[in-house]
């Protein structure tokens, strides 16, 4: 795509990398297309992309003004070291899709994700440069490219981009899981003698799992990478996605821990007292006090008819309220049986002259006089 010098901001006193494009420059379409992808460029800010400062023109050649990362491209890396951990590459991973998510958030793919494009700076931090040039360099009317090309490096080309559709967010994720294969295991998922038998590669063949390979890395994820090289761009995560899964222990296998369970508290206006355990109330003396349940309203009597005790049933505030109604109950009973007794002796027959001769007069002697019965007594 261009050449990359190191150069000095004259007016800023600042070091920053300068990158010229290949090919002449166009007409005035281009010019606008060129300006319109380096304004947006520009304004993306993530800690793991690199800065885009200022655009123009030099000798007919666009040229771009960046942050220069003092440090070396996953690609020098994998010249030195064959194979990266998965520790390693777990945490470049997670960085990498953390720029990517705030990219496509801007509406930007980047559309040639490999490892050159894959800076490490010094504290060894993932940088990902060259954001929307791809895009303008793919574009026809920047007359950069001849018809029918395809920009972007064959290794990490998405299927759908290889068979000619428009790239988007999920392009990206694909590329980007192309090269975490790589690191895993020192060689794209991927590769032929030829460009197009590698495209031929992306579209129809399947990924080898890295654990049959012989990449010690855990299953989760092994299972993980092949979702990002799924063939269909719907099924593969986002970039926000991996950038969460990758910050998590979930690439080791590791569940996450359940919370941990506290036991409802009883709500209550004096201070609780502790429970009593087994050994406690065997030990506890026999005066101990319990505080009644405050009443919550009237229940039925259980079905079996027997009675509750007034305690069980509603609480002492029932057991108060029922003694008014005691009371007048007993003092209805002495009322009644005070009647019956007063009426029995009333009413009753009088029996002192039964058996006694009558000294008054009558009709005859040695005849008993007898007293005719009340009306209520037959």
């Amino acid at each position: 795509m261009g050449e990359v010098w190191r150069a000095t901001d004259e007016v800023l006193g600042r070091a920053v990398a300068v990158k010229l494009l290949l090919g002449d420059r166009a007409d005035a379409s281009a010019t606008a297309r060129f300006r319109l992808e380096a304004q947006t460029a520009a304004r993306l800010s993530h800690p793991h992309l690199v800065a885009v400062f200022d655009f123009g023109a030099w000798e007919d050649r666009f040229f771009l003004v960046m942050e220069l990362v003092e440090g070396v491209s996953l690609g020098g890396l994998l010249d030195t070291e064959r194979r990266l951990s998965p520790e390693r590459v777990a945490r470049m991973a997670g960085e990498a899709a953390a720029g990517l998510a705030a990219a496509h958030r801007q509406g930007v793919v980047h559309r040639d994700i490999k490892p050159g494009n894959l800076m490490l700076d010094a504290e060894g931090s993932v940088k990902i440069g060259d954001f929307g040039i791809a895009q303008f360099v793919d574009d026809p009317s920047a007359a950069l490219t001849g018809t029918g090309q395809i920009v972007g490096t064959s290794l990490y080309l998405a299927p759908e981009r290889a068979l000619g559709r428009t790239a988007g967010a999920a392009s990206d994720m694909y590329s980007l899981g192309c090269v975490i294969y790589q690191l895993l295991l020192g060689e794209p998922p991927f590769k032929s003698d030829t460009a197009t038998g590698t495209l031929y590669q992306h579209v129809d063949a399947a990924p080898v799992p890295l654990r049959q390979r012989g990449v010690d890395v855990p299953a989760a994820f092994d299972a993980y990478l092949l979702g990002l090289l799924a063939k269909q761009p719907e099924e593969r995560p986002g970039a926000q996605q991996v950038a969460d899964w990758f910050r998590t222990d979930a690439w080791r296998g590791h569940p996450e821990p359940l919370p941990r369970h506290v036991p409802p508290s009883v709500p209550s206006a004096s201070a609780p007292s502790p429970a009593l355990t087994p050994a406690s109330r065997a030990a506890a003396p026999s005066t101990t006090t319990y505080r009644l349940p405050q009443a919550t309203g009237r229940r039925r009597a259980p079905a079996s008819g027997r009675a509750r005790p007034a305690a069980r049933r509603g609480g002492a505030r029932e057991a108060i309220r029922r003694r008014p109604r005691v009371a007048s109950a007993v003092a209805g009973t002495a009322a009644f049986l005070a009647a019956v007794y007063l009426g029995m002796t009333l009413f009753a027959p009088d029996s002192s002259s039964a058996g006694t001769p009558d000294n008054g007069p009558g009709p005859s002697a040695g005849v008993e006089s007898v007293r005719p019965p009340d009306s209520d007594q037959r």
